[in-house]
């Protein structure tokens, strides 16, 4: 198409991923306290508190926080951006088809195997990686609220909270794609699995340095928590790209012997070859040309 429809094409695609960002966020609007009770449930329950929006259960065994709200505005700030956050991630599945719409019909048949088994593969491990975080929040927000001196009472701002559970989220989703992406990289020919094996030693550290600064608890089990994952992902992406290399290696002795061809190097008589040349040699213009062309020419 001319770049004119491209870039209309572009636009109605655009449009119809802001509309359903738009309507997803409109109806989330009127379940904002639904979704904050469901993020938080879960932290809060772990700290000994049991938040419902003014009721609060404290436990005795251990320190409490206290879910604060802080401002006249910050409760329409709150719920405009947990509706807007609801609104991209429940309105994902239209706006990514608009997505690969655009973009699926530049692309080779060998090109969209690829982005369907990423798509395949990559949704479930970002799915694997929040789930994980959801789950290893509770007790990184124990640890934390234990820390709390005896004469101490913890405030917890909400759209702190939200925040926190948002990037743990985020971060563990993305974490898991790395090796997908290795892999990726392995069927495209950037990299081979043996280099990707002499790496082990400086992933396990990166991987480990990563999940300590991803995590926000100090303590190990938390950081191993996601790092143990990710190690066992790159390792299974090392032998995926290992099995990958051999089976194109193979391919590529079997193309070898198919096609290849021995030269026939034996030399030849000077005058076999004169004869050869005299031969193929282009014919001289007859008696009907003139200066090499005929009346037609």
């Amino acid at each position: 198409m001319p770049l004119a429809d491209h870039l209309r094409e572009l636009r109605n695609r655009l449009a119809k991923g802001v509309l359903a960002i738009l309507v997803v966020t409109v109806v989330a609007a009127f379940f904002y306290k639904d979704i904050i009770n469901f993020i938080t449930k879960p932290v809060l329950d772990s700290i000994g508190c049991s938040q419902s929006f003014g009721q609060l259960a404290k436990s005795k065994d251990v320190h409490c926080a206290h879910i604060t709200v802080s401002g006249l505005l910050a409760p329409f700030t709150l719920a405009l951006k947990v509706a807007l956050t609801a609104g991209v991630v429940l309105a994902a599945p239209v706006w990514l088809y608009q997505l690969w719409a655009f973009v699926a019909p530049g692309l080779h048949r060998h090109e969209k195997k690829y982005a369907y088994a990423f798509v395949g593969f990559g949704f479930p491990l970002f799915l694997g990686g929040g789930y994980l975080a959801f789950n290893v929040l509770p007790a990184t927000a124990k640890v934390l609220i234990d820390l709390t001196p005896g004469s101490a009472e913890n405030l917890l701002p909400l759209d702190d909270l939200l925040d926190l559970v948002t990037r743990m989220v985020v971060v563990f989703g993305l974490a898991f794609e790395m090796p997908l992406l290795l892999i990726m990289l392995n069927l495209t020919g950037v990299l081979s699995g043996q280099r990707m094996l002499g790496w082990w030693r400086g992933m396990i550290v990166g991987i480990a340095a990563f999940a300590a600064v991803a995590t926000p608890s100090p303590d190990p089990g938390t950081m191993l928590a996601l790092a143990a994952p990710i190690w066992a992902l790159f390792f299974v992406a090392v032998a995926v790209s290992l099995i990958n290399d051999r089976r194109r290696a193979r391919r590529e002795d079997q193309l070898a012997d198919d096609e290849a061809s021995e030269l026939d190097l034996t030399p030849e008589e000077v005058g076999e070859v004169e004869a050869v040349a005299a031969s193929s040699a282009p014919e001289l213009p007859g008696t009907d040309r003139v200066n090499g062309y005929d009346d037609v020419t």
